[in-house]
């Protein structure tokens, strides 16, 4: 073999063990590319959804569980109070109403709480009525099988022995749902004069944005402490203007009242934000009629 074939058979060998090499950090790379990028798969189950519903549902009931239980002065109030209960079990509806009405031997004005609880509140005619009505316009043969259950319960508080707070609660059942949704109506009433009494009769005239602003600073304040659950938010000026006159009276705080997904979501939080009456002195009336000023 001359010098001019050898160099030919060196130059193949040596494009040969090229090759090889690059063959094989090829693979390096991409072994490498397989270790530190691994496929992202969905870690999002089935079971894991499962979980979630039942979490969901565990804390609802706790949350429910809570306001049912909270303490109000219906035993203080017994003798004012006479208690009434309507039950109708049929086979498209319920209703199951408790409420309270006042004892008029104390104070015959009181008749004017009976009468606007008994004819426009509570109103078992017209409950019966409108379940029925919709029955029958609706076209929705779920709708229609569905068993439609309607109830409402209440608390009870007294302010100087001047007024009385009651706040209804409704527990309103949706087809599908497992759990009902609440919502909330407040009454105050002035014992003194027989009249209701409403947002205007304590606080100033246009305050509601000032108000809003109290609420949410308090809402704020108590998540940032963690005395409330961080998925809660503040109210809009809508929903509180909605429902502006549902609130209690005790003789150290108002406690304003959201329905269902106002300021928590039905999972987790409260109905209700507590209010100390110190906090609220730049806008509550400052007339002697006006219970809350001492």
């Amino acid at each position: 073999m001359n010098v001019k074939h050898l160099y030919i058979v060196l130059l193949f060998l040596i494009f040969l063990t090229c090759k090889n090499e690059k063959r094989e950090e090829s693979n390096i790379d991409h072994n490498l590319i397989e270790d530190t990028n691994p496929i992202v798969k969905d870690t999002i189950k089935i079971k894991d959804l499962d979980i979630e519903s039942l979490n969901k549902s565990i804390t609802i009931e706790l949350k429910q569980k809570q306001f049912i239980e909270k303490k109000d002065e219906s035993e203080e109030l017994e003798e004012l109070i006479i208690d009434k209960k309507y039950l109708v079990d049929k086979k498209d509806y319920t209703i199951n109403f408790k409420y309270p009405l006042l004892n008029e031997s104390y104070k015959p004005t009181n008749s004017n709480f009976n009468e606007f609880i008994n004819d426009y509140y509570i109103n078992i005619t017209q409950t019966e009525s409108d379940i029925l009505e919709n029955k029958l316009l609706c076209d929705s043969i779920t709708a229609k099988t569905f068993r439609e259950e309607r109830f409402i319960d209440y608390k009870i508080y007294n302010v100087n022995d001047q007024l009385v707070s009651v706040l209804f609660y409704k527990e309103n059942f949706y087809n599908g749902a497992m759990h009902p949704s609440f919502s909330f109506d407040c009454f105050n009433f002035d014992l003194n004069r027989g009249t209701f009494m409403t947002y205007e009769d304590f606080f100033n005239q246009g305050s509601e944005e000032e108000l809003v602003s109290i609420i949410n600073e308090s809402i704020n304040s108590q998540i940032g402490k963690g005395e409330m659950y961080y998925d809660c938010w503040e109210v809009s000026s809508d929903d509180f203007f909605t429902s502006k006159n549902n609130f209690v009276l005790n003789d150290t705080y108002i406690e304003f009242y959201f329905d269902d997904c106002v300021i928590c979501p039905s999972y987790t939080g409260t109905y209700s934000i507590e209010l100390p009456l110190t906090d609220l002195l730049s806008v509550l009336k400052k007339y002697e009629s006006n219970p809350l000023v001492f």
